[in-house]
């Protein structure tokens, strides 16, 4: 029975795929799966269920996620790669025992003042060209001594960096971003990480110790002018609707808002249950593809906040109450991003809290 209002489905199978890759093209390496951002729309403590036994960690980007991880009784080891921004929010990485990245001086001035005991675990992180979050690397010795002084800091302090240009087979910048990384970290003991998707598959020098796939745990590229199938990566989303009225226009009679878009002969229009208030992606462009009964069928009209319409002529028998698949399997996310002129991620995670979620094995 197809749900009455959107839904996605989540295809666990494709993520212990996914996973296997990772674990494939870097076998020497622990993975510590991100599952920021509800895992990428996939649903936060789904996805950390089934991968727990095939990850050695997780990272998640603020603390509020690392709690829900928690007080879901996940009690592996946990990162949160913003780390803490205020006394408080250190307060709660020693509570519920998570990791966290230090990547300013005013996070040192915080573990310095803490008058807590229980031990921390920390990734100093190295800004090596991202100019984002990180310890420059002139600071970095300076920076590490202090950290390592930090009474409440467990004595093992980590390194990682982040790739800016990782997807890009043609940029130099990876390789001096590496060579910046090993190069300022190469007296110190501490564990590696610096490979995100793009760069355990595209840049095997990344590995190290630790590597961080995100994207590519969800069947989705990660690297430009290369699709998801060509890598061996299967989605783990598919999103789904059904078609709720079928209806004829007459040539120069125009559909949808701002009545952008007018048909040149008699049409049949499909309206179908989603829109962008669904996670739908507003800019869809009129042709972008939809997937009814294994026919690509093309968007016309602008997309509403619950309704989308679809150029069903010259297909009979597609009928009301007929599935549509908007993106997933046998429809690449990354397809309809171009569409859209944005990127997988804003698609998948922009997913609403009104679309089901189903799970399939």
């Amino acid at each position: 029975m197809i749900p009455a209002a959107a839904h996605i489905e989540l295809n666990i199978s494709a993520l212990r795929h996914n996973i296997n890759r990772v674990q494939k093209l870097a076998p020497k390496a622990k993975i510590m799966a991100v599952i920021k951002a509800n895992a990428y729309g996939h649903g936060l403590i789904s996805v950390a269920k089934y991968l727990a036994e095939y990850v050695d960690a997780f990272a998640v980007a603020r603390i509020d996620e690392a709690i829900s991880l928690r007080e879901a009784n996940f009690q592996g080891r946990v990162l949160v790669l913003q780390g803490f921004s205020r006394p408080d929010e250190l307060e709660l990485i020693q509570r519920y025992q998570l990791e966290c990245v230090i990547h300013s001086t005013s996070q040192v001035d915080f573990l310095e003042a803490a008058e807590h005991t229980n031990s921390i675990s920390v990734w100093l992180k190295i800004d090596t060209g991202m100019n984002r979050l990180g310890i420059r690397p002139e600071q970095f010795s300076a920076v590490l001594l202090r950290v390592q002084q930090c009474h409440n800091v467990a004595k093992s302090v980590n390194f990682m960096t982040h790739y800016a240009n990782a997807d890009d087979l043609q940029d130099h910048k990876t390789k001096q971003q590496l060579q910046l990384f090993n190069e300022t970290t190469k007296n110190h003991a501490g564990l590696k990480s610096s490979a995100n998707s793009a760069a355990i598959i595209a840049w095997p020098a990344t590995h190290q110790d630790w590597v961080r796939p995100g994207l590519m745990l969800y069947g989705a590229s990660p690297l430009l002018n290369k699709t998801a199938e060509q890598l061996d990566l299967l989605p783990v989303m598919s999103l789904y609707s059904r078609i709720i009225a079928i209806k004829t226009v007459k040539a120069g009679e125009a559909v949808g808002y701002g009545s952008s878009w007018v048909a040149n002969k008699e049409t049949v229009l499909g309206v179908i249950s989603i829109g962008y208030g669904d996670g739908y992606p507003r800019h869809a462009k009129p042709g972008t593809p939809v997937l009814i009964n294994q026919q690509r069928l093309p968007l016309i009209g602008r997309v509403s906040m619950d309704m989308i319409t679809v150029d069903l002529t010259g297909y009979p028998d597609i009928k009301s109450d007929d599935q549509a698949l908007l993106w997933g399997a046998g429809l690449p996310v990354e397809e309809i991003a171009d569409c859209a002129d944005t990127i997988a991620y804003t698609l998948l995670c922009g997913i609403t809290r009104r679309v089901k979620v189903l799970v399939k094995d």
